[in-house]
């Protein structure tokens, strides 16, 4: 088991407390707060050993696990690196470009691993149909949230629909080409709505739409490629895949079958994935501690992390 500690006991922190306290592949050693108060508060709740100073939590752990505001990532990892530490950040990776990319380095220098919680590559939904996503040309998505104070120090971009922008880039391997947005602040002082258009080398489109200001939660997307049409709710934790094949010669009573205006058939037919119940982010968590003890490359490297929060930031800059 790799001894972990946790950096923040906010809303996401004490979650991860307790899955790494339930985890078989983790012990916790004990979490840092910034705010006295609130450690000991939650230590004598849950009752998990509150460290009052980081670097003695850092020094006594394999892991640390940052789940603190996006400001403090790049000092909270730069630090647990440089004694040697593997890191799992939560998204986005760090508050800027050039931390993101200072923290490669030193990952690298260090020889350490490193894993950003980009949650929703776990999500089952996803996990069911994204060996099946092949070269998507057209996809859309909408990530819409009622308002919630917490998260609003940041662009619903960096808040939201990064979680999409991640899933794209895994899922189209092309580079992007360029990016046109826009987006509007109703109730905080960054934008609560935003909307992008991605476009890649390979000629694919991306649309997507974050909003925190919404009447309805809602997390879907939808992947066009040849021969089918992939939608995944991400909330619903559902999926709907719909393929065509060639039509057969003689058609079955039930079969659908289309004909184009060049008078080719093609059979429309439904495919249902099996979508496993699991929980996300304590897979997140365990799959990195098999990639650190298997000397393997974690699921959402840092190197992906930093490309999200790339496209991110140019998506907030072309508003």
């Amino acid at each position: 088991m790799l001894n972990v500690g946790v950096l923040g006991a906010g809303h996401l922190g004490k979650i991860h407390l307790r899955l790494l306290k339930e985890s078989k592949k983790y012990k916790l050693v004990g979490f840092y707060d910034p705010d006295t108060k609130t450690g000991k508060k939650v230590a004598e709740e849950f009752g998990y050993t509150y460290f009052d100073d980081l670097e003695t939590l850092i020094k006594s752990v394999d892991v640390v696990d940052i789940v603190t505001p996006t400001l403090s990532h790049f000092d909270c990892a730069s630090m647990a690196m440089n004694h040697g530490k593997h890191v799992f950040i939560e998204k986005p990776i760090t508050n800027t470009l050039e931390e993101a990319e200072s923290l490669l380095n030193l990952a690298r220098e260090k020889k350490v691993k490193g894993q950003v919680g980009h949650v929703e590559r776990f999500n089952p939904a996803f996990s069911a149909v994204k060996d099946s996503i092949d070269n998507p040309m057209f996809i859309e998505t909408h990530r819409l949230a009622e308002f919630n104070p917490r998260g609003t120090d940041v662009p619903v971009v960096l808040d939201l629909m990064i979680h999409d922008i991640d899933a794209i880039l895994s899922v189209v391997k092309s580079e992007v080409a360029n990016i046109s947005a826009s987006g509007v602040s109703v109730i905080s002082n960054s934008p609560d709505i935003a909307n992008a258009r991605i476009e890649f080398e390979n000629g694919c489109v991306a649309n997507l739409t974050a909003s925190r200001i919404s009447l309805k939660n809602m997390r879907k997307s939808r992947f066009f490629q040849r021969d089918a049409y992939i939608s995944v709710d991400f909330l619903e934790k559902k999926v709907e895949v719909v393929k065509m094949k060639d039509a057969p010669e003689q058609a079955g009573e039930f079969d659908m079958i289309l004909q184009n205006a060049e008078g080719v058939k093609k059979q429309i037919y439904f495919e249902n994935p099996e979508i496993l119940p699991n929980n996300a982010i304590l897979d997140e968590l365990e799959t990195f501690a098999d990639a650190i003890t298997g000397d393997t490359e974690p699921v959402v490297t840092l190197e992906q992390g930093t490309r999200a929060l790339r496209v991110a930031l140019q998506v907030i800059d072309s508003f």
